[in-house]
């Protein structure tokens, strides 16, 4: 029938392999990592993260031991299986090169968690007494994007500082996909970070954000250009913000470049900086101001 051929005609023509896929490796005939395990990997790690909070199932006090055990159990196999995948699908590598190397990568993965536990703790109580509409902690570890955001980043960041491939940016999109919180697992965060409403944020890859640092919607911490080697292709330099502790940063500002935002400064919503500001620093459309006016958010 005409129907037929026509079908597989369309077939073969989706079949075939074009030149741009060659030029930018997109051949895939290995295995990728499946986004429905990483969901389960990350379902798993949060309730061995925040006990008793996501459980599917009533766990009493007398059962929790156990539960833990075989739930971390399970996300180490299950990571290993992704880990594994990631490595041949963006290293071209063949299974059984990369099985020990997946189980050594999990190992040091798994040996960080408590201190993963131990830094989202410490974004809960910043988030939690920065907002007076918080009623209470557990509020926030459920519903606040803020923590499901940085959630993902302290597992993603772990994970991409071990030198895993591709995981930790899927990992990273499944919260900016939730939230609207865009953040490369590869920027560093320091202890008690605050996101208020969130939705916007962007903080680039060489970011560096130090202690007791808050950011409202809409802050962008991204590169103000990029350098290029001679094929023209862009260098992975350090191009984004270094914002040290006790920074705020208020709602749709956008900090662009390699600079450095002194500590204990206030970013005003609205502005476009791409200099560094000294530390003590209050910054509003109007310019640089030295005024100690900006208590409690008033004056901006």
């Amino acid at each position: 029938m005409k129907t037929d051929d026509t079908l597989k005609n369309l077939t073969k023509r989706l079949m075939e392999v074009l030149p741009a896929e060659h030029r930018m490796g997109l051949c895939v005939s290995g295995e990728m990592p499946l986004t429905g395990e990483l969901e389960e990997i990350m379902l798993l790690l949060k309730g061995l993260l925040f006990p008793g909070f996501f459980d599917r199932e009533t766990v009493s006090e007398n059962t929790r031991y156990y539960k833990t055990g075989i739930d971390l159990a399970r996300m180490q196999e299950l990571l290993r299986h992704q880990i594994a995948r990631g490595f041949m699908f963006c290293c071209d590598k063949d299974e059984a090169s990369v099985t020990a190397l997946a189980a050594e990568k999990v190992e040091q993965f798994s040996q960080q968690l408590p201190e993963i536990k131990r830094l989202l703790l410490t974004d809960v109580e910043a988030v939690a007494l920065r907002d007076p509409a918080v009623n209470n902690f557990g509020e926030v570890v459920f519903s606040y994007p803020a923590i499901q955001v940085m959630f993902h980043h302290r597992v993603a960041h772990a994970l991409y500082k071990l030198d895993i491939p591709i995981i930790p940016r899927i990992i990273s999109e499944m919260a900016h996909s939730k939230t609207g919180i865009d953040i490369h697992p590869a920027a560093q965060i320091g202890e008690y970070f605050a996101i208020d409403h969130g939705t916007g944020i962007v903080i680039g890859a060489t970011s560096i954000i130090g202690n007791h640092v808050m950011l409202y919607q809409g802050v962008t911490l991204g590169a103000k250009n990029f350098q290029y080697d001679a094929e023209g292709h862009p260098l992975d330099l350090p191009r984004h913000p270094v914002l040290e502790d006790n920074v705020t940063v208020y709602s749709n500002a956008s900090i662009l470049g390699r600079i450095t935002i002194g500590h204990d400064s206030v970013i005003g919503g609205n502005v476009w900086v791409t200099e560094s500001i000294p530390p003590c620093s209050r910054i509003l459309q109007a310019g640089l101001r030295t005024a100690t006016d900006f208590t409690d958010g008033a004056g901006i």
